[in-house]
């Protein structure tokens, strides 16, 4: 299965929630797509779709596919910790994300981007590896050559998040990546705990 490029606004309704973002159909359309979509008979979803619901709602979020979710889970399993939490915390120091957290880009997906076409260095050394898991003090940054774009000049203008795990520097569009989140600062509406369950079965 290849990385989803489908109508992301159909995919914000089916879960009720804006996960690509800010999305004026969702607030016009609150409820599932399709034709039952509004229906007050739908029927009643079991223990395992809603589980199996909140693996796929965190999957669309970050833009991890399943085979990449799973190797993330067991890491997160054997971790000392909790496993839900581990979880979240790893996806968090994957490259890509860190990269959309700093506000070097809009979307998850245009971070992947910039990573893949050789845009940003750790430590100095080019990483093309969306994937790649950022450890503590690692230094994110746009490479010299590519700080004139104008797709992250652009982002990082409007950027206005700030995250206490990370430190970005917008002169130098640079960042540090200082310790793995703590859940409760972890934004996203996900039920990790949903997510342990349905890989436990």
């Amino acid at each position: 299965m290849a990385r989803y490029i489908g109508p992301k606004s159909k995919i914000a309704r089916k879960f009720r929630e804006p996960i690509f973002g800010p999305d004026k159909v969702l607030t016009k359309k609150n409820y599932p797509p399709g034709m039952h979509g509004n229906s007050k008979k739908r029927q009643k979803v079991s223990e395992y779709g809603v589980q199996l619901q909140e693996k796929q709602k965190a999957k669309y979020t970050y833009g991890i596919l399943e085979k990449q979710f799973a190797l993330i889970f067991d890491r997160a399993s054997r971790a000392q910790g909790v496993t839900g939490e581990m979880l979240l915390k790893l996806i968090e120091a994957r490259l890509d994300n860190v990269v959309y957290r700093l506000g070097l880009s809009n979307t998850r997906s245009g971070a992947r981007q910039l990573v893949s076409h050789r845009h940003i260095t750790v430590n100095g050394t080019v990483v093309n590896i969306p994937s790649y898991t950022l450890k503590a003090g690692d230094k994110i940054a746009v490479r010299e050559k590519s700080k004139s774009m104008e797709v992250i000049q652009n982002a990082v203008s409007g950027h206005t998040n700030k995250y206490s795990w990370l430190e970005f520097n917008a002169s130098s569009l640079s960042g540090t990546f200082l310790n793995y989140p703590e859940r409760e600062l972890i934004p996203e509406n996900i039920k990790e705990q949903l997510i342990v369950e349905l890989y436990s079965k």
